[in-house]
């Protein structure tokens, strides 16, 4: 009985839906995370000169503030897929518990 629901669902058309649009949109934002972070990286290892350029005349380099930017686009693109989570994915999930019910 527990495997005949299961396939029910694996089978539905909005599950199905939800996963790929899940999915999808998790691992573009997973590939834009990993360019920022490698983009950085190769910064650190092949421009030291431009990462160690003072910035407005204090003693913080240009490396600390993209460091921070790094840090800054992890939770913005966290924030971006919560809101998405909570509309887009919360409705096709509603709309999937209605289906099944």
């Amino acid at each position: 009985m527990v495997a005949s629901g299961q396939e029910r669902i694996l089978d539905n058309p909005k599950f199905q839906e939800l996963v790929r649009t899940r999915s999808g949109f998790a691992w573009t934002l997973a590939a834009v995370m990993l360019a920022i972070y490698l983009c950085f990286i190769f910064l650190v290892a092949f421009a030291q000169p431009l990462m160690a350029m003072k910035v407005g005349g204090g003693v913080t380099s240009l490396g600390i503030v993209l460091g921070l930017v790094v840090i800054v686009s992890a939770f913005l693109l966290t924030g971006i897929y919560v809101q998405r989570a909570n509309s887009r994915f919360d409705a096709l999930t509603r709309d999937l518990q209605k289906d099944i019910a």
